[in-house]
């Protein structure tokens, strides 16, 4: 470890050339999310996929990543993180292909699976990268908030490629995009980017491996199906089962010098409120998400194109909101940036509370505002949880916080979800049929305009009460950023700080 003045360790210009070229497979991973909305209908025709078969091509690919960036993580500290994103392009490239000329449902499955863990390598790579190579603080602060809104445009970025595509070619090649990109990426890596590497990991634990995946995957799962399908014992069950294997996981961390995730991390209060707040900003992002994506189709009726295009929208006052929220905290501390993040999110949910059945702009308004606040707390937050961490252990420190925000989107989705559902099932009346009952989808499919206008009422009843809820979520988590971060380093103005010690590789 090396102490330098922070104005010797400003990056220069092939650092944030390095930076550019990480960028993609950010860009890539985050736009796999939502790239298949328009391909299903043309797979469904070429695979004759079964309806569950039809599920694990969508879901698989958050799975398989969400299970695996603890691991993943841990493995980039240990071997070197530039040599892990590399191994993990060609993974994603060579799954981007399997995927494009997959001949069935089970081979579509798989590839989206390998997609999964390729993106898993990616995402704490980057991070972890991002944190080694920017050693000033207000450089490290620029990055991060670029690389948040970068992650969260490229889902809405990725339907809408996937249709953009699907007008000239075929479904297959949503996922050839992915190709040149990660082929560029193993080109200029080596020139570019320099590896980081733990010099000290000590030995890779392997039974930790099934137990994160364990404690991860039945909570993710379990959630996900609440949000879609509601409560059931059967659900239930699996996110307590979840949460026992994480309990046993946590022990094992705690006794073990060679721990996945290390205790040095958490000796810093900072980094265990970072991974909260980062949590509960992903909760209000995907919240909001359930009910803005089903209102642009179902309440007004656009097709999925058109939806896609107008959910781009308030990705313009994210490309504002991060950089800004990132100046804004060099002179005032990243404290009182965060709170203030979390109460502008509130105030887009409160706007979100007073959309009607024909009130695009007010939703779209809501969406953006709630979006800046959002990307403003992640992007702090990031920044924050990163700096109080060993520089040794930035990657396991980034795969926590993504894990967390699995989490985090995963409760929001079932918690909101749940709301809104109740809401709509409520206001629905006893004679409406079974489906229309249980889904506004299914209800604007029928032929009884009377249904459909009852049907699109209940469901903006129950979007007006989600925002109520999320609204007063977001304005006590921004009272709660305050107490936790209160007498931390976070509140401090970047240049009323001591210089930071970094390794250096």
């Amino acid at each position: 470890m090396t102490h330098s003045p922070s104005t010797n360790l400003r990056a220069g210009r092939k650092e944030w050339t390095a930076f550019v070229v990480l960028l993609l497979p950010l860009l890539l991973v985050s736009m796999d999310v939502s790239v298949l909305y328009f391909a299903i209908p043309s797979i469904t025709r070429e695979l004759d996929p079964s309806a569950t078969q039809q599920l694990w091509i969508f879901d698989i690919y958050a799975f398989a990543l969400a299970g695996l960036l603890i691991t993943m993580g841990s493995l980039g500290d240990r071997i070197g993180r530039r040599k892990l994103l590399m191994i993990g392009a060609a993974a994603f490239g060579l799954a981007s292909v399997t995927a494009a000329y997959a001949t069935s449902a089970e081979m579509l499955i798989a590839a989206r699976a390998l997609l999964g863990v390729g993106g898993a390598t990616l995402m704490p790579s980057t991070m972890g990268l991002v944190r080694s190579m920017f050693r000033d603080d207000k450089q490290r602060g620029q990055a991060i908030g670029i690389w948040s809104g970068a992650m969260a445009g490229g889902i809405a970025l990725g339907s809408v490629m996937s249709g953009v595509m699907l007008e000239h070619f075929w479904w297959g090649s949503v996922f050839l995009i992915n190709v040149p990109a990660m082929v560029l990426l193993l080109v200029l890596v080596p020139a570019l980017v320099p590896e980081f590497k733990d010099p000290a990991p000590g030995k890779f634990d392997l039974l930790s491996v099934p137990l994160s995946m364990g404690a991860v995957l039945p909570v993710v799962y379990g959630l996900k199906e609440f949000a879609a399908e509601g409560f059931s014992t059967a659900r239930l069950l699996f996110v307590l089962a979840g949460l026992a294997v994480g309990w046993v996981f946590v022990r094992r961390q705690r006794s073990r010098k060679d721990a996945m995730i290390s205790r040095e991390l958490f000796r810093d209060r900072v980094f265990g409120a970072g991974i909260s707040l980062n949590a509960v900003a992903a909760f209000a992002m995907m919240g909001s998400a359930y009910f803005t994506t089903q209102y642009l189709q179902s309440v007004l009726g656009m097709g999925t194109m058109e939806a896609a295009l107008w959910s781009l929208a308030p990705s313009v006052a994210v490309g504002i909101a991060a950089p800004t929220a990132t100046a804004i905290a060099a002179k005032a501390g990243k404290g009182p940036v965060i709170a203030a993040g979390f109460v502008i999110a509130s105030a887009g949910y409160g706007v979100l509370a007073l959309t009607g059945t024909d009130s695009l702009w007010i939703l779209l308004t809501g969406a953006a505002v709630i979006a800046s606040g959002i990307v403003t707390v992640m992007a702090l937050v990031s920044d924050m949880a990163l700096a109080s961490a060993p520089a040794e252990k930035a990657s396991s420190a980034a795969s926590l916080l993504e894990t967390g925000q699995e989490f985090g989107g995963a409760v929001g989705m079932a918690v909101l979800g749940s709301v809104g559902t109740a809401v709509y099932r409520s206001d629905m009346p006893d004679s409406a049929p079974p489906a229309a009952r249980e889904t506004l989808g299914a209800a604007v499919a029928s032929t009884d305009h009377a249904l459909v206008t009852t049907a699109r009422e209940a469901f903006v009843h129950g979007l007006q009460y989600a925002a109520v809820g999320g609204t007063v979520l977001l304005m006590v988590t921004a009272g709660v950023a305050v107490a936790l971060l209160r007498g931390t380093s976070a509140q401090a103005p970047i240049s009323a700080r001591e210089p930071e010690g970094e390794l250096v590789a």
